[in-house]
Protein backbone atom coordinates (compact mmCIF):
# COMPACT_ATOMS: atom_id res chain seq x y z
CA UNK A 1 0.00 0.00 0.00
CA UNK A 2 2.79 2.40 0.93
CA UNK A 3 4.58 1.67 -2.34
CA UNK A 4 1.35 2.34 -4.26
CA UNK A 5 0.88 5.72 -2.55
CA UNK A 6 4.48 6.69 -3.30
CA UNK A 7 3.99 5.68 -6.91
CA UNK A 8 0.92 7.93 -7.13
CA UNK A 9 2.82 10.81 -5.53
CA UNK A 10 5.63 10.45 -8.04
CA UNK A 11 3.21 10.25 -10.97
CA UNK A 12 1.43 13.41 -9.84
CA UNK A 13 4.72 15.23 -9.37
CA UNK A 14 5.94 14.27 -12.84
CA UNK A 15 2.71 15.59 -14.35
CA UNK A 16 3.00 18.80 -12.32
CA UNK A 17 6.57 19.36 -13.49
CA UNK A 18 5.26 19.90 -17.03
CA UNK A 19 3.31 22.93 -15.79
CA UNK A 20 5.61 24.32 -13.08
CA UNK A 21 7.91 26.36 -15.39
CA UNK A 22 4.94 28.40 -16.60
CA UNK A 23 2.69 28.41 -13.54
CA UNK A 24 5.11 27.97 -10.63
CA UNK A 25 4.73 25.86 -7.51
CA UNK A 26 1.17 26.96 -6.83
CA UNK A 27 -2.40 25.81 -6.37
CA UNK A 28 -2.97 26.87 -9.98
CA UNK A 29 -0.49 24.20 -11.02
CA UNK A 30 -2.06 21.70 -8.62
CA UNK A 31 -5.57 22.29 -9.94
CA UNK A 32 -4.45 22.06 -13.56
CA UNK A 33 -2.47 18.88 -12.84
CA UNK A 34 -5.49 17.35 -11.13
CA UNK A 35 -7.39 17.93 -14.37
CA UNK A 36 -4.55 16.38 -16.37
CA UNK A 37 -4.50 13.30 -14.13
CA UNK A 38 -8.22 12.91 -13.67
CA UNK A 39 -7.99 13.64 -9.95
CA UNK A 40 -9.76 16.03 -7.59
CA UNK A 41 -8.17 18.46 -5.16
CA UNK A 42 -9.28 16.06 -2.41
CA UNK A 43 -7.22 13.36 -4.10
CA UNK A 44 -4.27 15.76 -4.12
CA UNK A 45 -4.72 16.50 -0.41
CA UNK A 46 -4.80 12.78 0.35
CA UNK A 47 -1.47 12.35 -1.45
CA UNK A 48 0.08 15.58 -0.15
CA UNK A 49 -1.51 16.51 3.20
CA UNK A 50 0.84 19.48 3.53
CA UNK A 51 -0.34 20.96 0.26
CA UNK A 52 2.04 22.60 -2.19
CA UNK A 53 4.87 22.46 0.38
CA UNK A 54 4.63 18.68 0.36
CA UNK A 55 4.70 18.67 -3.43
CA UNK A 56 7.86 20.77 -3.57
CA UNK A 57 9.47 18.61 -0.87
CA UNK A 58 8.57 15.55 -2.95
CA UNK A 59 10.41 17.15 -5.89
CA UNK A 60 13.59 17.23 -3.81
CA UNK A 61 13.09 13.61 -2.80
CA UNK A 62 12.47 12.73 -6.45
CA UNK A 63 15.86 14.20 -7.39
CA UNK A 64 17.53 12.51 -4.41
CA UNK A 65 16.19 9.15 -5.57
CA UNK A 66 17.48 9.75 -9.10
CA UNK A 67 20.89 10.68 -7.70
CA UNK A 68 20.99 7.58 -5.50
CA UNK A 69 20.05 5.36 -8.42
CA UNK A 70 22.92 6.71 -10.54
CA UNK A 71 25.39 6.40 -7.67
CA UNK A 72 24.28 2.89 -6.73
CA UNK A 73 27.12 0.45 -7.17
CA UNK A 74 29.84 3.08 -7.57
CA UNK A 75 33.07 1.78 -6.04
CA UNK A 76 34.17 4.53 -3.67
CA UNK A 77 36.97 2.58 -1.97
CA UNK A 78 39.77 4.32 -3.86
CA UNK A 79 38.11 7.76 -3.90
CA UNK A 80 38.96 10.61 -1.56
CA UNK A 81 36.11 11.93 0.57
CA UNK A 82 36.09 15.23 -1.33
CA UNK A 83 35.76 13.34 -4.62
CA UNK A 84 32.86 11.30 -3.29
CA UNK A 85 30.98 14.40 -2.17
CA UNK A 86 31.78 16.23 -5.39
CA UNK A 87 30.49 13.28 -7.41
CA UNK A 88 27.27 13.20 -5.38
CA UNK A 89 26.61 16.92 -5.80
CA UNK A 90 27.39 16.92 -9.53
CA UNK A 91 25.26 13.81 -10.05
CA UNK A 92 22.29 15.42 -8.38
CA UNK A 93 22.70 18.57 -10.46
CA UNK A 94 22.93 16.46 -13.61
CA UNK A 95 19.69 14.71 -12.69
CA UNK A 96 18.10 18.09 -11.95
CA UNK A 97 19.19 19.60 -15.29
CA UNK A 98 15.98 18.69 -17.18
CA UNK A 99 14.04 20.50 -14.43
CA UNK A 100 16.21 23.59 -14.06
CA UNK A 101 13.30 26.03 -14.19
CA UNK A 102 11.45 23.99 -11.58
CA UNK A 103 14.57 24.07 -9.38
CA UNK A 104 14.85 27.84 -9.72
CA UNK A 105 11.21 28.25 -8.77
CA UNK A 106 11.61 25.80 -5.88
CA UNK A 107 14.43 27.94 -4.49
CA UNK A 108 12.16 30.98 -4.68
CA UNK A 109 9.31 29.02 -3.07
CA UNK A 110 11.45 27.91 -0.12
CA UNK A 111 12.96 31.38 0.39
CA UNK A 112 9.68 32.72 1.81
CA UNK A 113 10.29 33.04 5.60
CA UNK A 114 7.45 30.78 6.84
CA UNK A 115 8.92 27.95 4.73
CA UNK A 116 12.61 28.31 5.50
CA UNK A 117 12.56 25.90 8.45
CA UNK A 118 11.16 23.11 6.33
CA UNK A 119 13.51 24.05 3.50
CA UNK A 120 16.38 23.38 5.88
CA UNK A 121 15.00 19.94 6.70
CA UNK A 122 14.59 19.11 3.02
CA UNK A 123 18.18 20.12 2.26
CA UNK A 124 19.41 18.23 5.31
CA UNK A 125 17.87 15.04 3.93
CA UNK A 126 19.73 15.54 0.66
CA UNK A 127 23.02 16.21 2.47
CA UNK A 128 22.48 13.12 4.62
CA UNK A 129 22.02 10.90 1.57
CA UNK A 130 25.18 12.33 0.02
CA UNK A 131 27.22 11.63 3.14
CA UNK A 132 25.77 8.12 3.31
CA UNK A 133 27.00 7.57 -0.24
CA UNK A 134 30.40 8.93 0.82
CA UNK A 135 30.54 6.24 3.52
CA UNK A 136 30.09 8.47 6.55
CA UNK A 137 28.89 6.56 9.60
CA UNK A 138 29.45 9.22 12.27
CA UNK A 139 26.84 9.30 15.01
CA UNK A 140 28.33 12.03 17.20
CA UNK A 141 28.29 15.81 16.75
CA UNK A 142 30.49 15.40 13.64
CA UNK A 143 27.49 13.91 11.86
CA UNK A 144 25.54 17.13 12.27
CA UNK A 145 28.53 19.35 11.52
CA UNK A 146 29.25 17.57 8.24
CA UNK A 147 25.67 17.68 7.06
CA UNK A 148 25.18 21.27 8.14
CA UNK A 149 28.27 22.36 6.22
CA UNK A 150 27.15 20.43 3.14
CA UNK A 151 23.74 22.10 3.24
CA UNK A 152 25.56 25.41 2.83
CA UNK A 153 27.58 24.03 -0.09
CA UNK A 154 24.44 22.67 -1.76
CA UNK A 155 22.58 25.96 -1.43
CA UNK A 156 25.42 28.11 -2.76
CA UNK A 157 26.34 25.72 -5.56
CA UNK A 158 22.74 25.39 -6.73
CA UNK A 159 22.44 29.18 -6.94
CA UNK A 160 25.56 29.26 -9.14
CA UNK A 161 24.33 26.32 -11.22
CA UNK A 162 20.98 27.99 -11.91
CA UNK A 163 22.76 30.82 -13.74
CA UNK A 164 25.58 28.76 -15.25
CA UNK A 165 25.45 28.42 -19.04
CA UNK A 166 29.10 27.50 -19.58
CA UNK A 167 30.08 24.28 -21.41
CA UNK A 168 29.99 21.27 -19.10
CA UNK A 169 28.92 23.55 -16.24
CA UNK A 170 32.53 24.67 -15.82
CA UNK A 171 31.73 27.59 -13.52
CA UNK A 172 29.65 25.36 -11.25
CA UNK A 173 32.36 22.71 -11.09
CA UNK A 174 35.05 25.24 -10.20
CA UNK A 175 32.84 26.86 -7.57
CA UNK A 176 31.94 23.50 -6.04
CA UNK A 177 35.58 22.40 -5.85
CA UNK A 178 36.49 25.58 -3.98
CA UNK A 179 33.58 25.27 -1.58
CA UNK A 180 34.34 21.64 -0.78
CA UNK A 181 37.96 22.56 -0.06
CA UNK A 182 36.78 25.32 2.28
CA UNK A 183 34.41 22.95 4.05
CA UNK A 184 37.07 20.28 4.47
CA UNK A 185 39.47 22.82 5.95
CA UNK A 186 36.80 24.01 8.35
CA UNK A 187 35.82 20.43 9.14
CA UNK A 188 39.40 19.56 10.02
CA UNK A 189 39.60 22.61 12.28
CA UNK A 190 36.33 21.76 13.99
CA UNK A 191 37.46 18.15 14.36
CA UNK A 192 40.22 19.32 16.64
CA UNK A 193 37.71 20.98 18.95
CA UNK A 194 35.75 18.51 21.04
CA UNK A 195 32.44 19.51 22.61
CA UNK A 196 33.09 21.19 25.94
CA UNK A 197 36.76 21.77 25.29
CA UNK A 198 38.35 25.13 26.03
CA UNK A 199 39.97 27.14 23.28
CA UNK A 200 43.60 27.98 23.79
Amino acid sequence: MRHLVQSERTAFLESALVRVPAEGWSMMTVQATCGDCGKTTDDFTALFPGGVEDLVAEFSNFLDDKMAHVLEGVDIASMRVRDRIEMAVLTRLAEAAPYKDACRLALAFWSVPPRTLRAGRVLWRTADRMWQFAGDTATDYNRYTKRGLLVGVLTATTLVWIKDHTPNQAVTRQFLARRIENVLQLGRALGKIKPGSKSS
